[in-house]
């Protein structure tokens, strides 16, 4: 794949947008499904000595300072706020070392309980731009339902310390469908949400995810053995209309299926790059990449990850390869590109589907899902209805069916 890149490595084609992965964890949430663990203080340095040889090899492969460099940057986890001070030091400095920095919008997420204002000072001083805080609710049933050991009120206390130190976007995630939770409940998550964003200039972004229940994850198996009950469709359904409708209020906009920006401006860049299928580079054990049209993953173990990353002047080991495809990269266009409020550009994709020799089949269930009232085609390109929107992967499902058609 490294050579692959190599031929678009510092032009406009070139990846714009990395990501980085910090698997530490003070605790491993019993829904979560990424790669993390419980932080072993002894491990940090020796992470972060590696993440700067992988973060040296990749710098080059990047979009060139000609082309205006990296775009975005998004470092997640885990708990990436987990990480020392001085190692945030480190770590930003190789950054900046070995990519055409700084980026538009460079991206930190934080535990609320993890939140100093010196780590703020740090991250506002490396070219952080904005910060994404997971509340996940104000609702302590709820939290100790996920898993989740912070105070409700550190969230608050985590955004004012970030706009005290000069970052200037904060976004709040949060989980609804939490087993044993009630739309009214869900409605005082809102509110809280909405009540922190109105008293801090610059929290212009919400996150609101309906958990899902991931396979090989602690909370699933506890499902399967019948310890507790999932919420019920019809409740996750209101949930969802009442995010959509009560954020709608107060000047939150669905630029995607789960996330909501008070303007264009606050719009998540990166997460965007990846809903657009647009290339973009991974570091750290378990990052998954898509650059030149192969996709790649990290190995999943931080030791399996540092030894070869040590061993090979900074190439990672790679697992889950997936050469080019067209097919397969129209399928995950439309399959991404529904989510958004902005759609798929019809003409485009029924072009590349002519070159698959499947428009037909691609117009035909386009047709049949618009007939039903879940899509529809104006200004040229796909979207979702209202109604639709509930029931978004099924219609990406059958537009992707009528690729095999």
């Amino acid at each position: 794949m490294l050579r692959a890149l190599e031929g678009v490595a510092g032009t406009p084609a070139a990846p714009a947008s990395l990501y980085v992965h910090v698997p530490f964890c003070f605790h491993k949430c019993h829904y979560c499904d990424f790669y993390s663990f419980v932080d072993k203080a002894n491990q940090q340095d020796a992470f972060v000595a590696a993440l700067r040889k992988e973060l040296a090899l990749l710098g080059p492969l990047s979009r060139g300072r000609a082309f205006g460099g990296l775009r975005t940057v998004f470092i997640g986890g885990g708990t990436p706020s987990l990480l020392r001070v001085d190692l945030w030091e480190r770590l930003l400095e190789a950054l900046h070392t070995h990519f055409d920095m700084p980026a538009d919008e460079f991206t930190v997420e934080c535990n609320p309980e993890t939140v100093t204002p010196e780590l703020m000072r740090t991250l506002k001083g490396g070219g952080v731009t904005r910060v994404s805080i997971g509340a996940q609710s104000f609702d302590p049933a709820n939290l100790k339902a996920l898993e989740r050991w912070h105070d409700p009120a550190n969230v608050a206390r985590a955004v004012r310390m970030a706009a005290d130190a000069g970052i200037q976007r904060r976004s709040i995630d949060m989980i609804f469908a939490v087993p044993g939770q009630r739309v009214e409940d869900w409605d005082m998550d809102l509110s809280r949400a909405i009540e922190i964003a109105d008293a801090a200039p610059g929290l212009e972004h919400l996150s609101c995810y309906n958990l899902t229940y991931e396979p090989n994850t602690a909370m699933t198996r506890r499902l399967e053995k019948g310890e507790f009950a999932p919420v019920p469709e019809d409740d996750e359904a209101a949930m969802f209309r009442l995010t959509r409708s009560r954020l709608a209020d107060h000047g939150f906009e669905a630029y995607e299926v789960s996330n909501f920006a008070r303007g264009g401006a606050a719009r998540c860049r990166h997460n965007l790059a990846y809903w657009r299928q647009e290339p973009w580079l991974a570091a750290g054990p378990s990052a998954s990449a898509h650059a030149a049209g192969w996709r790649w993953k990290n190995a999943g173990s931080l030791g399996e990850w540092m030894r070869h990353v040590e061993a090979n002047g900074g190439l990672a080991p790679v697992t889950d390869i997936e050469p080019p495809e067209p097919r397969r990269a129209l399928s995950e266009r439309l399959m991404t590109g529904l989510r958004l409020i902005e759609g798929v550009d019809a003409a485009s994709a029924l072009s590349d589907a002519e070159a698959l020799g499947v428009a037909r089949g691609l117009r035909d269930a386009a047709d049949r899902v618009a007939r039903k009232g879940l899509l529809m085609e104006a200004g040229g390109r796909w979207t979702l209805t209202e109604v639709g929107v509930l029931v978004g992967d099924s219609i990406a499902a059958e537009l992707m069916a009528g690729l095999r058609a």
